[in-house]
């Protein structure tokens, strides 16, 4: 696949997995499409790891930054997602998503994977989009969530130990249908870290 540049990304994306589609809008905007079964998971139960959802990832130039997206989800099956990602390595990842739940409802999701995955529903949304973040420094991180884009939430609080190689993105997900599409638009990075990462703020 084709590297490519969005002038709100400091660095040039590179696919780990080809998407059914995709397609760069004008420099805040980005779609993906996932094809069928296609999920980043490694499920606690010892079931064999997958990691084949298309991902568009950059190394940052920083050792602390924020990454947000203004989120949509043309929901179709269980666990459909796009989703803001940040990788250390293959088996140590997090990703925060705007995933649509067994219950048929939009929800925020993370998952923080260690070797294996630690998974934890969030937050139900009523609507087809949401704001997401990821506050990464050198010693930790945090995922956020905005129905706004000013006012956060705290998802969650958590580290992924130090790395050299860290990789951040976007991706999107159908582990049980036959394809996703997610929206990311109002796209940004921003070097530096939040006064608080717990208040979001």
């Amino acid at each position: 696949m084709t590297d490519f540049m969005l002038p709100s990304i400091p660095g040039r994306l590179r696919w780990k997995n080809q998407p059914l589609d995709w397609n760069a809008g004008d420099g805040t905007r980005l779609t993906i499409t996932a094809s069928e079964l296609t999920d980043l998971f490694v499920d606690p139960s010892g079931i064999r790891p997958v990691d084949n959802v298309p991902s568009a990832l950059f190394a940052p130039p920083d050792r602390s930054f924020l990454l947000s997206a203004r989120v949509a989800v043309d929901f179709a099956s269980t666990y459909d997602a796009g989703v803001l990602q940040l990788r250390a390595r293959d088996d140590v990842w997090a990703k925060l998503c705007f995933e649509y739940s067994p219950q048929k409802q939009p929800m925020v999701v993370s998952v923080v994977t260690r070797g294996t995955s630690d998974d934890c529903n969030s937050t139900v949304i009523n609507g087809r989009e949401v704001f997401l973040r990821l506050a990464h420094t050198t010693a930790s991180t945090a995922f956020h969530y905005s129905l706004d884009g000013r006012y956060w939430h705290l998802v969650r609080y958590f580290s992924l130990g130090a790395s050299n190689n860290l990789l951040a993105g976007f991706s999107s997900q159908s582990p049980t249908g036959k394809k996703c599409t997610a929206f990311f638009s109002d796209i940004s990075y921003t070097p530096g870290t939040l006064k608080d990462l717990r208040s979001g703020e």
